[in-house]
């Protein structure tokens, strides 16, 4: 061999470790932060493609795919791959993506990057795929194909990145979350009957007359509790007048609405209320009252009155009718039985009640707990450790109270996720 050949083939000999390096590009990306999650049906996978090391040539092309491969079975799901390229090749996928020409991607991108060489860049990889059986026992990998000019294939190689994606003894994550309710404004309503007594076709309202004395001081026992109550502010009353159906519909709607207004004057007189807080409503006869009596009884004619109360839509009609029925013995067992409790009156009081702090909702929450709101329940629950007894049983009564409340029903399922009862959480 003559010393000129001898000196091509060393030159050769030392280039070749140089044109090896540039098939390949995977020594110079890192990957971090790679992570896979089971959430319910479903497979979270996330990793940082770390590209500050990486000095690719100007026409080069990286495709970095993402790889589960089943450790058991032959099979194997390729996700969407990460494209880096080199500055002219990027110019030229670009260009080709504005005219719509063909990229050479097998598949679409998750991310096409052009890389700047010398400086720092990163890929955050992402992504959510319906869980598989096989995945349950798989392995997670990144693959690299190099793509040269005239997308000339310089190679593949792969990284291993997650031997198992879901160990053997995954269990579910449950992740605890409680909400901080809204402060609100509490308002409060009671509702109450009185049977007060009249005289015939009169409409005042006599504290001597009959039992109304005893009716009358029912009354101010519950609006003294709640007007004398430092804690509450009364907002509103509704006042219902009720008949029963003996007489015209029309004098009876008349006659419940003053008898109505008459316990409205009673209020405003003895509590010094404002009668702009009152709504009195009269309702007339109460049919639907004398339907309700009549079905739950054991009336010889129950079932013809309730068919005159049905099919007949003339309220005065209705009572001719009654009257035929056992040549007017049930009429007359309505009129002094069935008919003396329709004649009522009910009231509803409704008041706001004043904020409380901490220390007082703690005690009041043993003992009147409609008085507090979601956020004041909340707050008591706070004071004491999490998972302790007095703890679940705060987001217990607010449950109870505040049934329709989402916020109540995911808090008190937090609180059992915390404590360990699973069963009752779900």
């Amino acid at each position: 061999m003559t010393i000129k050949n001898i000196l091509i083939t060393i030159a050769f000999l030392a280039a070749a470790p140089l044109l090896m390096s540039q098939t390949g590009y995977l020594d110079e990306v890192s990957v971090e932060n790679s992570h896979v999650e089971q959430q319910n049906d479903e497979l979270s996978l996330t990793l940082d493609i770390v590209l500050d090391g990486l000095k690719i040539r100007s026409n080069d092309m990286i495709v970095l795919t993402p790889v589960l491969v089943s450790n058991t079975d032959e099979i194997e799901l390729e996700l969407a791959p990460v494209v880096i390229a080199g500055k002219k090749r990027s110019k030229i996928i670009q260009r080709n993506i504005r005219l719509n020409n063909p990229t050479g991607f097998d598949a679409a991108p998750y991310e096409i990057v052009r890389r700047k060489n010398n400086t720092s860049q990163q890929v955050a990889y992402n992504t959510n795929l319906p869980l598989r059986g096989w995945m349950k026992d798989a392995s997670l990998e990144l693959r690299e194909s190099v793509l040269g000019c005239a997308n000339c294939d310089k190679g593949v190689d792969f990284l291993a990145l997650v031997p198992r994606v879901i160990p053997d003894d995954y269990s579910p994550t449950y992740k605890l979350t409680y909400i901080v309710p809204e402060v609100e404004v509490k308002t409060l309503s009671d509702r109450h009957t009185a049977m007060f007594n009249f005289e015939v076709g009169r409409y005042e309202l006599l504290r001597n007359y009959k039992s109304n004395a005893s009716e009358l001081s029912g009354v101010d026992k519950v609006v003294s509790d709640i007007k004398n109550n430092p804690d509450f502010d009364i907002t509103e009353f509704a006042i219902t007048g009720y008949a029963s159906p003996e007489a015209s519909a029309p004098y009876n709607r008349t006659l419940s609405q003053n008898r109505a207004n008459s316990f409205a004057d009673y209020l405003v007189s003895k509590f010094n209320i404002d009668r702009s807080r009152f709504t009195v409503t009269g309702h007339g006869e109460d049919w639907e009252g004398l339907r309700k009596a009549v079905s739950a009884s054991s009336l010889v004619d129950k079932q013809a009155v309730l068919d005159i109360i049905d099919n007949i839509s003339n309220l005065d009609a209705r009572d001719a009718e009654l009257m035929k029925l056992s040549g007017g013995e049930t009429y007359r067992n309505l009129l002094n039985n069935y008919y003396p409790p329709l004649r009522r009156t009910e009231y509803v009081v409704a008041y706001s009640v004043r904020p409380f702090d901490v220390d007082e909702a703690r005690e009041i929450i043993k003992t009147n707990p409609r008085l507090l709101g979601l956020n004041e329940m909340y707050l008591v629950a706070q004071d004491y450790p999490a998972g302790s007894t007095q703890f679940k049983e705060v987001f217990d009564i607010a449950t109870r109270h505040y049934p329709d409340s989402d916020i109540a029903i995911l808090n008190s399922a937090s609180a059992d996720i915390e404590a360990g009862n699973m069963d009752a959480a779900i």
